[in-house]
């Protein structure tokens, strides 16, 4: 026997569990980017439906799909604002992020599983957690090393912040960050995500 049972939406409540089995995946194919949904391992595609649902999973130990490189620096001070403009644009180069399909076009918050690595807009502001001037790149794990050493060894006098992707944007800032250079405080109120595979609406 092949264990498939074709009589089993005929079967009472059976096309009602179909019929609601259906609408979930759509739910959660509609709420995720195909090629997210696509790249999402089995584990954070069922993290994250059930998390649509409300049945938050834990934020212990996620899936980390993805990776921020952030570079802070005083945006008042037009010597580091443009020292951290020269390390982006060098960042840039040796990666191969020049060209305008390397650019970011996911929410920042978004774990974005599966995408290449690309850049964020600057910001000589204040934005998101962030109180002072930020750039960043979007780093899949397969690059983390590579990336994070060339900037490391190349950050000068500015500050650099490395945190995961894992949808628990609280804990991904907080917990499992790292830093070189100073550490700078952030706003971790802004954050709406809090489990496995959250990606923000706004």
């Amino acid at each position: 026997s092949s264990g498939i049972n074709a009589e089993w939406p005929l079967r009472p409540g059976g096309m009602l569990k179909l019929i609601l089995s259906l609408s979930v995946l759509s739910a959660a194919v509609a709420h995720y980017h195909i090629h997210d949904w696509n790249a999402m391992g089995a584990g954070l595609k069922v993290r994250g439906i059930l998390g649509m649902l409300g049945m938050k999973d834990s934020c212990d130990l996620p899936e980390l799909p993805s990776y921020h490189i952030h570079v802070i620096f005083w945006s008042t001070n037009p010597e580091r604002v443009r020292m951290a403009m020269e390390l982006r644009q060098r960042f840039m180069e040796r990666f191969d992020l020049l060209t305008p399909d390397k650019n970011c076009t996911m929410n920042p918050g978004d774990p974005a599983p599966g995408y290449d690595m690309c850049v964020f807009d600057p910001h000589t502001e204040a934005y998101g957690p962030f109180l002072n001037g930020e750039f960043a790149f979007f780093i899949p794990p397969a690059l983390l090393q590579e990336t994070s050493a060339w900037m490391l060894q190349h950050r000068g006098i500015l500050d650099v912040f490395i945190h995961p992707n894992s949808g628990c944007e609280t804990n991904d800032h907080t917990k499992w960050n790292t830093y070189a250079g100073a550490k700078w405080p952030i706003d971790a109120t802004i954050f709406s995500c809090n489990y496995p595979g959250c990606k923000p609406d706004h």
